[in-house]
Parts: structure tokens; sequence; C-alpha cells
């Protein structure tokens, strides 16, 4: 006769718990602790510890190790695989990375950006290439006094300026301000060149922080305040401000993860400014 029940009986033990496996972390993992329930996804590791942080912007340290699911299934979370070096390796910028390379010393020309998170996104991604190049990127507070400060700066040969403005476009105060620079003294060996962005927050991509665009802010509003109040971010103080920032900033990668606007001008300013050496 055939045996309908097989021959082990224990094959299909409805009891049995499933075996977890290993799981290597990764930034933007997704990730639930199976003791409370929350779910995020992974920001940071280092020293035995992540954070995650879930889709309303709440973050939260837990060690790595086992009792984690993803996708409903167990794992045990290990530190992340270091990766062999590719051949030629890249810096954040996209340029081939010079190994061994020290850092050249200062170049008298320089770049300027409008305030202290641009200043802090040009050297999160280039600021490889910038000291390399020896160029140093100091930030202005404001450019509505652009013009003096080109003239006290007295660009020349071998001294140039370059710099970045947030908002340029046609019919802008930025746009006249950047007229009134090139036709001043020093103007010829001065570059102004800026993106549309309203703030330098804009020129991540979206998709870094899980949303389809930016939020359109009502004028009148504090751009910055606006944003933050519609992504359901703490916005009361600067405090809250720079925190924001900082969970921006910590989603850029690399240079892929900026508007390309951005990127070409950086760029621009870098090849102007080191072109006389």
């Amino acid at each position: 006769m055939a045996d309908r029940y097989g021959a082990d009986i224990l094959s299909s033990d409805p009891h049995r718990k499933p075996c977890s496996t290993e799981q290597p972390i990764e930034i933007g993992m997704v990730v639930e602790d199976a003791q409370t329930g929350f779910v995020g996804a992974v920001v940071r590791v280092e020293y035995g510890r992540m954070q995650l942080e879930d889709r309303h912007g709440r973050t939260k340290p837990f060690p790595v190790g086992p009792g984690y699911l993803i996708d409903g299934k167990p794992v045990i979370l290990t530190a992340p695989k270091k990766a062999a070096p590719a051949a030629p390796a890249r810096t954040a910028s996209g340029s081939v990375a010079v190994a061994g390379a020290r850092a050249r010393v200062a170049l008298a020309s320089r770049i300027y950006v409008e305030g202290r998170h641009d200043a802090e996104l040009v050297e999160q991604v280039w600021g490889e290439d910038l000291r390399l190049e020896g160029v140093v990127v100091e930030y202005l507070g404001g450019v509505d006094d652009l013009a003096a400060i080109v003239a006290d700066f007295r660009p020349g040969p071998g001294r140039r300026l370059g710099v970045l403005v947030d908002h340029l476009v046609a019919g802008s105060k930025e746009a006249r301000i950047a007229e009134k620079v090139r036709r001043g003294p020093g103007g010829e060996h001065t570059l102004v060149v800026g993106h549309p962005f309203i703030d330098i927050w804009e020129a991540v991509k979206p998709a870094r922080l899980g949303i389809d665009a930016w939020p359109v802010v009502p004028k009148g509003q504090d751009w910055k305040h606006g944003v933050c109040e519609a992504l359901g971010w703490r916005h009361r103080d600067q405090a809250d401000i720079a925190a924001a920032w900082q969970k921006i900033r910590g989603r850029v990668r690399d240079w892929t993860d900026l508007e390309p606007d951005l990127i070409g001008r950086v760029e621009e300013l870098i090849d102007f400014v080191t072109a006389s050496v």
C-alpha cells in the first residue's frame, strides 16, 4: 500500500520556528526590531550599534546582532561587509582618487559660498579634491554685500575668486549682484555662478529622503521652517533646523545624490580658481 502520510512525520511540523540567517547591514536597509516592533531604515552603523529611522523621522539606537526581521524573516545582523577597493578608486565627487597624495598648500585663490550648509555639503562631496588642489572654501553668511567683499579680496592674476550663489535666476536680486561684481574691480578674475534652488537643501535629490519632490513653501514663510513643517519634522528653533540639515546631509553618499545644476556649478568654480596655477 502507498503511505499516505509519508516517511517523516516531522517533515511538516507547524510548530517548528524558522531559522535566522546572517545578514550584513547596509545603510538604507529597512529592519524591524522583533521585540518592540520598531521599523526603520538603517542610517548609521558604528561600534557594534546601529541607528534606525522610521518613516516619521524618529530615530532609535539598537545593538547589532540577532532579534530582527527583514521582510518578515528572522535575521542576525552582522557588521557591514568591507568591499574590496575598486580600481581605480573614486572620490565622493566621482574623481579618480590619488592614493597617498598629500593636501596641497592652500592657493591664494578661494571659493566662497553663501552659508554654512553650502560649505558643509561642498566639503562632504568635493573635500578630497579641494585639498588635493589646495583650494579653500569659505562661507559668507549672505551675498548682499558681495561687491564689497570681492573688492576687499582684491582678485587678480594667480588670485582668483569663485562664488557660488543660491537662487541665481534671471531677474533675481542675486543676478543683479552678480552683474555688479562682474563689472566691478577684479571682475575679470572673479566668477559668480549659481544654482536655481531656493536653498542648498533642494540640491539634494528628494528621492534620498523618500519623497517625490521638495515641498512648495508659500511666499512669506521661512523656507526651511516650511519644509520641516511639511515633512513633519521639528522646527521650533535653530537647533531643530540644524538637526534637519544633518538628517538631509546624512543621506548624501556622493555626487550622484545631488542635482546636476549644483554639480556643474561647483566643478566650474574648481576649474576656474585652479586654471591659473
